[in-house]
């Protein structure tokens, strides 16, 4: 019987190809009449592309040079921006941590700069910082007291190295504290460079960065430099003396040139590389003559001071040769050669249009006939397939009603069979087993059926357009209420529909498909809550069937409108699978569909749309 019922909605009109040799017909006219039209319109513009491309290669070859210079020029330029650019974005954030610094009173605990570092995103935000940190400054009266301080927290806290100066500047914290561990506890002032930008840092009130240097924390020894920004007492002070007496310290950030640059200012200028000297020191350099880029013999160079933050940086720029490639002196011949061979193309392009305009218009003939010949056969299947459902649907039903009378005689029989034992299965010595066998022959007496009863009502399902028969909504619920044994709390109906007056049997049949299913499947039928919300929306209404059940897993949201499909638990209520597949094929007939929104444990909402009144309905007059 499965198989039967599910073959009645199984045939579909098969889909043709002809909507297609439509669009080829026309697309091979069309070209076969553009082809035959616009020689003159091919004729102008290769004379105007052969003046073009003459026009170019004079430019070409008289401007040639100055346009390399210019892009030479524009290239350093860059360089030089993306330079300023980035310091000034670490300045930055250096100014932000001594904005912290002074808005907790002039010091911070290892906790709230390390959440003041991890909100900065500092290796995210600003990419070639090594980190970041704060710098208290003392003297020798003052150390023993942060030391002490320190040790609470940190016990193994140490200031390092020892030197001859009496004033200190230890780094306190700084993060990320795994790759910045060996830099915690080092005083600054006891190498010239670290100490110099550090107190020129202090007097002046600006940030300052450090001539070169090699971090501690950086195994690989390269060229370096402290970044300071300072914080004071109170806030900075205006003159010189106050800014020395209410120094507390500095935020810094520590860099390695080479994880500064790389990756960040020479992807964005390929045409040049760069060397940075501070003072008599080489911090970083791309003219390494194993660089199969590098070229021995620049076409342009130049070194531009750079004034940044108390340091003066030379630029050293030259052309590599991938610019050379790009600024070849070639380019002009290349210019004419291509602009040649694009005016042989589009003559060739012309003859062979010509010669397609002859096949274009005989194969759009031929497209034609075949077109003719698909669409009468595919009228005839249409006509055919819509046949065969029709006596699908019939024998579907014919078979389920007759099946009806043997099923109800077999669990009669069985009924009189288990009356007749009675008194043996009362004995001492009853089969337990004969009773059960009996118990299982009925219940698949009652499930056959309720599939032969499903089966008929899937297969009866059809419009029943009488404007006539008004049907109340609050009625509907109502009866569903006494029906289902449903309190009002249980079941709601919030509408501003007052009544349907479309196909009616089939739209109680529909609510009340869905809210027996919500129903049976619901796990506490104490707290169940359903709701019915009707819309109205133009001509149709917009009905939602919404309950506080276990809700359904995405993946299942399709498989359930299937006939015999069913999601069915061990523990949960017998289901054929049918009534689902009525709500379904009855809403489709009106030319809507349902849709369902839900997810496990947040109940179900299934949503479609019903016409309100005959005289509104023409889709569903066309639907039947």
């Amino acid at each position: 019987m499965a198989v039967i019922a599910h073959r009645s909605n199984f045939l579909t009109p098969r889909t043709y190809s002809g909507v297609q040799l439509r669009m080829e017909y026309e697309m091979a006219r069309d070209q076969a009449a553009h082809s035959s039209g616009i020689r003159a319109f091919h004729i102008a513009v290769i004379g105007l592309s052969l003046l073009l491309t003459l026009t170019a290669w004079h430019f070409a070859t008289r401007q040639v040079e100055l346009q390399t210079k210019q892009r030479f020029d524009g290239a350093s330029s860059r360089l030089l921006a993306l330079i300023e650019e980035r310091m000034n974005k670490y300045e930055d954030a250096l100014w932000s941590g001594v904005a912290a610094v002074e808005s907790h009173g002039g010091d911070m605990s290892h906790e709230e700069w390390e959440q003041f570092s991890r909100n900065l995103r500092i290796g995210e935000r600003y990419p070639g910082i090594s980190g970041i940190g704060v710098i208290h400054y003392h003297t020798g009266e003052t150390l023993p007291a942060y030391l002490a301080e320190q040790r609470k927290v940190r016990p193994d806290f140490r200031v390092f190295p020892e030197h001859a100066y009496s004033e200190y500047m230890p780094i306190t914290y700084v993060e990320p504290r795994e790759a910045n561990e060996a830099a915690i506890g080092l005083d600054v002032a006891y190498e010239t460079n670290r100490r110099t930008a550090a107190l020129l840092s202090r007097d002046s009130g600006q940030a300052q960065i450090t001539g070169p240097i090699v971090l501690v924390q950086d195994s690989a020894k390269t060229p370096g430099f402290l970044f300071y920004a300072p914080f004071y007492r109170d806030g900075p002070p205006g003159f010189l003396r106050g800014r020395r007496s209410r120094f507390i310290g500095a935020v810094y950030a520590p860099f390695v040139v080479n994880r500064l640059v790389d990756g960040l200012l020479s992807q964005n200028v390929r045409g040049v590389r760069f060397s940075i000297r501070d003072g008599d020191k080489v911090i970083f350099d791309e003219h390494e003559a194993q660089d199969e880029n590098t070229d021995p013999n620049p076409m342009f160079s130049q070194e531009v001071p750079l004034e940044l933050y108390g340091r003066t940086w030379l630029i050293d720029i030259r052309t590599n040769m991938a610019f050379r490639a790009e600024n070849t002196q070639s380019k002009p011949t290349i210019i004419l050669a291509a602009g040649l061979v694009i005016e042989c193309l589009i003559i060739l392009l012309l003859y062979q249009m010509s010669q397609a305009n002859a096949r274009a218009i005989s194969y759009a003939d031929r497209v034609t006939e075949r077109l003719k010949e698909e669409s009468q056969a595919l009228e005839a299947t249409n006509q055919e397939l819509s046949h065969k459902n029709e006596e699908l649907e019939q024998y579907a039903y014919v078979t389920s009603h007759d099946l009806k009378t043997p099923i109800r005689g077999i669990g009669g029989l069985t009924e009189m069979i288990q009356e007749d034992l009675k008194d043996y299965f009362q004995s001492p010595d009853a089969n337990f087993e004969v009773a059960e066998n009996l118990e299982h022959i009925l219940e698949r007496v009652r499930r056959m059926d309720q599939l032969t009863r499903g089966i008929l009502e899937f297969s009866q399902i059809s419009p029943q357009l009488d404007a006539n028969n008004h049907v109340e909504l609050t009625e509907i619920v109502k009866a569903l209420r006494l029906d289902f044994e449903l309190s009002p709390g249980n079941l709601r109906l919030d509408t501003d529909v007052d009544r349907i007056s479309v196909d009616t049997i089939n739209f109680r049949r529909v609510i009340e498909n869905l809210v027996g299913n919500a129903i049976k499947y619901h796990h506490a039928p104490e707290e169940m809550q359903i709701v019915v919300t009707v819309r109205e929306e133009g001509p149709n209404c917009r009905v939602s069937v919404a309950d506080n059940g276990p809700g359904i897993d995405e993946r299942y949201h399709e498989r359930i409108f299937e006939v015999f499909q069913t999601l069915r638990a061990a523990d949960a209520p017998e289901s054929t699978g049918i009534g689902l597949a009525i709500v379904k094929k009855a809403i489709k007939r009106h030319g809507s569909g349902i849709t369902l929104t839900s997810e496990p444990g947040k109940g179900a909402t299934f949503t479609f749309e019903w016409p309100i009144s005959s005289t509104k309905n023409t889709a569903s007059e066309m639907a039947a």
